[in-house]
């Protein structure tokens, strides 16, 4: 299986399984509506991205057992709804307006710095330093693991937070070396890098 396929199935099932873990434990909460709206709709989201600006990134070839490992990886991800959901815990009201929030703010600038990447680099290959990325280099990114958090706070609990943390070691930082290395090849890269951040935005005006 193709790297994506094992994503978009992941993504796909994730409003099946959230519901499923609602009727499961009977918990037809507000905070339960709320999980599966935000980590439902990311994943047709995604979905969507997919048809519209697909990552060529995802279009690696897996084996068996890798492809059944990743899969398991990344439902690690459905740890937050199956603890918030199970525990039948309430969530106050300006924890999920927080949630909801993050969740709006990292959908943006996850989506929308794929799509100027994805649309800036089929006309041409060059360094993109404006828009998203003119002040972090890995915008998308910073999106996706802002959405994580929306997830994790969502739960209260402290698994989900390690879980990200986990994805981020071994997952978002190395992709982001690996970026910064093959830029180093663009004429500016050097002075780009010292104007941006890694992933948090650098403000130098």
């Amino acid at each position: 299986m193709k790297l994506n396929q094992i994503i978009n199935l992941h993504k796909g099932l994730t409003p099946f399984v959230v519901l499923s873990l609602m009727a499961i434990y009977d918990n037809f909460s507000i905070p339960a509506w709320i999980y599966l709206s935000l980590h439902g709709t990311y994943g047709i989201l995604w979905l969507l991205k997919e048809k519209l600006f697909p990552d060529p990134y995802f279009k690696d070839e897996m084996g068996f057992l890798t492809s059944i490992t990743g899969f398991i990886f990344l439902g690690s991800y459905w740890v937050a709804p199956f603890i918030l959901i199970s525990s039948q815990k309430l969530i106050p009201n300006f924890i999920i307006a927080g949630c909801v929030s993050i969740y709006i703010i990292g959908v943006f600038l996850h989506f929308a710095s794929d799509s100027q990447k994805y649309f800036t680099l089929k006309l041409k290959k060059e360094l993109i330093t404006e828009g998203f990325f003119k002040y972090s280099r890995n915008t998308n990114y910073l999106g996706e693991i802002l959405i994580y958090l929306s997830f994790a706070i969502l739960s209260m609990n402290i698994i989900p937070f390690i879980i990200l943390l986990i994805f981020f070691i071994i997952v978002f930082y190395p992709r982001m070396i690996k970026k910064d290395k093959s830029l180093k090849k663009y004429e500016g890269f050097d002075e780009y890098k010292a104007n941006s951040g890694l992933i948090l935005p650098k403000f130098n005006e």
